[in-house]
């Protein structure tokens, strides 16, 4: 439906950290063209920090401050809350019920509710006649909600490859062009700010995790499920890895997958994946984000841009507020009107080609003893690599593979750890022929 009303859409934003200020400034600075576009003045009423004597890039005459954010959402002066506290449970819950109890519609970039509480939300909307908008929980700037919610609408999806982290793939894409190791290029990270303090989230892959959790859903239709999704980060990769990938014409990004299987069950993991250097997705660099989307009739679709940070991430919000604006909204999950059951693939299913990097002592007998394995467990090698010898010591041995079920190369690659010759676990990665 579209509203007809040209009153103003009063507007509450609670949460003043980098994207609820830079949401703020955004209204302010492009009142007369977001006006124009949305049929109505977009009018911030009421906003709601933890510390009201901080300064703020933006003009606060006129706007009421509330020291609780539920009292923001109860507000009567506020038509629109704009939830940006983040994190699945406590006062962003609270403010995000409140309003919907009052029948007010809701703005948020909250991954983690989503992701996490996807079911409560449901509930809470089933009870309200408002609706909840969330371009801005995935990917920043970038707008793929919207995409997979509108655009492709008509297709039946395949396949969704996401760059969700823009801290991993600053850390990657640096160690790529440089050489550097990664505990080196972290720290640069945290002091460049695209790396928080503690990094564990980030590079750990539990971010980029929930936003495939999101984009799970809204690509095949089921709840999110953050506990179905093999989840691993960067930490193992090192620059030996990096080095080999590039000479075997791969670069290593940290990937987001979710796909559906001939059987119709959807496989979902985060984890560092080899993908060719001719791929799309080899090219983004430095801390933006990529989603890549895979279409039964629309083919391939790419979406790059910055996937973090306040301006980007402001556009993404106030698109949300132009659209309650309108009076344009779709169900959470998009042309899903309500979930349906889905079948998630066990990861040990999953059929594909792998990286193995050894550390192992350069003697007689070293590749004999890992083929064996190989061949006990039915894996079958496509190429090895071995720079340089040195005997008795250290040397790295990479190893690529033909498609091999996931499980078959776990117990391989548990058996190789236990060589006396293998100085630390086998590093395995994917390797996805992305073009």
């Amino acid at each position: 439906m579209t509203s007809a009303t040209t009153a103003p859409l009063r507007i509450g934003v609670a949460g003043l950290g980098n994207v609820g200020s830079a949401t703020v400034r955004l209204l302010q600075d492009n009142a007369a063209v977001l006006a124009d576009r949305a049929g109505r003045p977009l009018l911030v009423t009421a906003v709601s920090a933890r510390d009201e004597k901080r300064p703020r890039d933006f003009d606060r005459a006129g706007i009421t401050w509330h020291q609780d954010a539920v009292a923001l959402a109860q507000d009567p002066n506020v038509d629109v809350v704009v939830e940006l506290i983040g994190g699945a449970e406590g006062k962003a819950w609270d403010v995000i019920t409140a309003a919907l109890k009052l029948n007010k519609p809701v703005v948020s970039a909250n991954k983690a509710m989503l992701a996490l509480r996807g079911g409560d939300v449901l509930a809470a909307l089933d009870s309200s006649q408002a609706a909840l908008l969330f371009e801005a929980a995935v990917a920043g700037g970038i707008p793929v909600i919207k995409t997979l919610r509108e655009g492709l609408a008509a297709n039946h999806i395949n396949a969704v490859y996401g760059i969700l982290n823009g801290t991993c793939n600053f850390i990657l894409s640096t160690m790529t062009a440089t050489g550097r190791a990664f505990d080196d290029v972290l720290t640069e990270a945290k002091v460049l700010g695209y790396a928080e303090a503690d990094p564990t989230f980030d590079i750990d892959g539990h971010d980029a995790a929930h936003k495939l959790a999101l984009l799970s859903a809204l690509a095949f239709g089921g709840m999110p499920a953050v506990d179905a999704i093999k989840i691993s980060g960067i930490r193992a990769v090192s620059s030996l890895d990096i080095a080999f990938a590039r000479e075997l014409g791969y670069r290593i990004r940290l990937l987001g997958i979710a796909r559906r299987r001939a059987d119709g069950a959807i496989e979902q993991s985060v984890e560092a994946c080899l993908v060719p250097q001719t791929s799309p997705l080899a090219t983004v660099e430095g801390p933006l984000n990529a989603v890549y989307l895979s279409g039964d009739y629309v083919g391939k679709v790419l979406l790059t841009g910055a996937g973090a940070g306040g301006k980007p991430t402001a556009s993404a919000v106030v698109a949300d507020i132009v659209d309650i604006a309108r009076g344009q909204h779709l169900p959470l999950l998009g042309q899903f009107s309500a979930p349906t059951k889905i079948k998630m693939a066990a990861i040990g299913e999953r059929v594909g080609r792998y990286f193995l990097r050894l550390q192992v002592i350069d003697q007689p007998g070293v590749i004999a003893d890992v083929s064996a394995i190989l061949r006990d467990c039915k894996v079958s090698l496509e190429t090895v690599l071995q720079r340089g010898r040195d005997p008795g010591q250290e040397v790295s041995v990479i190893l690529t593979t033909h498609d091999t079920p996931q499980a078959q190369m776990d117990a391989a690659a548990a058996a190789i750890a236990k060589l006396s010759s293998v100085r630390e676990a086998p590093h395995v990665m994917r390797i996805e022929d992305l073009s």
